[in-house]
């Protein structure tokens, strides 16, 4: 008499019942799961991501003020088409007077009704609410307040209540899904992120040579091209969240990543450039 086979979900959940003690060893049961078999690398990348990125705040993924493709409620009709034709984005946050005083968010295609009415046009009657997200939240909380709202972009303040950034829907599910990007995306974007207190937030695929130029510093680019490359040979492994690689008393530290690949790294510097 043949044995019942067992399915890959009822092993998974065999595995799972050993009861993990914490995080790490969660993890651990999952990419041996994966190493036999039971789940593929995408599906292993994607779990370790949602497990992950709870620990995340908007600082560790938003993108600086500097920049915020931002819109003076005051604008033109004439103006504000040129500015969308030229940065293509959906949305843009605008502001009365300073950046720090965010009304609202501006809809692209709210203004496809609004060509050729410049002597009645009014900004104000096209904005969306803003929603404003301090740096210290959890990125599953901002998530689930987008998810509440139908809003897919939140205006980032600081303790003093100013402007510090801006976080997308997009950017929180790259952190579970990878990198999502579309027709109008630059990759060479954002590459460095600069925070408070000499902090600096990098993505992996940080160019070594814009690392260079950027910090002024002097790392070898004949082995590796990305930041990402450069930890891994530094550390002889893949280096995982909260791991910090010393690189000739430089401290990188790891912020977000999973089996595949490093996506966040922090970097602290005495003197910023």
């Amino acid at each position: 008499m043949t044995e019942p086979t067992t399915s890959w979900l009822e092993k998974l959940t065999q595995a799972l019942l050993r009861e993990p003690q914490n995080i790490e060893h969660l993890l651990l049961i999952l990419r041996k799961a994966a190493a036999n078999d039971l789940l593929d690398a995408d599906t292993l990348a994607m779990v370790e991501g949602v497990i992950r990125y709870s620990n995340l705040r908007v600082r560790d993924i938003m993108l600086p003020k500097a920049q915020i493709v931002a819109i003076s409620s005051d604008l033109k009709l004439s103006s504000l088409l040129k500015t969308v034709r030229k940065y293509r984005h959906s949305r843009y946050p605008v502001f009365e007077g300073t950046m720090d005083n965010i009304v609202g968010i501006l809809h692209a295609k709210d203004l496809l009704i609004e060509t050729g009415k410049e002597e009645k046009f009014s900004i104000n009657e096209l904005l969306r609410p803003a929603i404003f997200a301090p740096e210290s939240k959890h990125l599953n909380v901002l998530l689930t307040e987008f998810k509440r709202t139908k809003n897919h972009m939140a205006v980032v303040v600081d303790e003093y209540g100013g402007v510090s950034g801006f976080v997308t829907i997009e950017n929180v599910l790259e952190q579970i899904v990878g990198d999502i990007e579309d027709e109008f995306d630059n990759n060479d974007d954002a590459y460095i992120n600069k925070h408070a207190n000499g902090k600096y937030v990098l993505k992996g695929h940080t160019p070594i040579e814009e690392l260079n130029e950027y910090f002024n510093l002097g790392f070898d680019t004949e082995e590796y091209d990305t930041l990402a490359g450069l930890l891994i040979k530094a550390s002889d492994h893949l280096p995982t969240i909260g791991e910090v690689v010393n690189i000739d008393n430089h401290l990188f530290k790891i912020l977000n990543a999973d089996s595949r690949r490093i996506k966040l790294v922090e970097f602290t510097v005495k003197d910023p450039p």
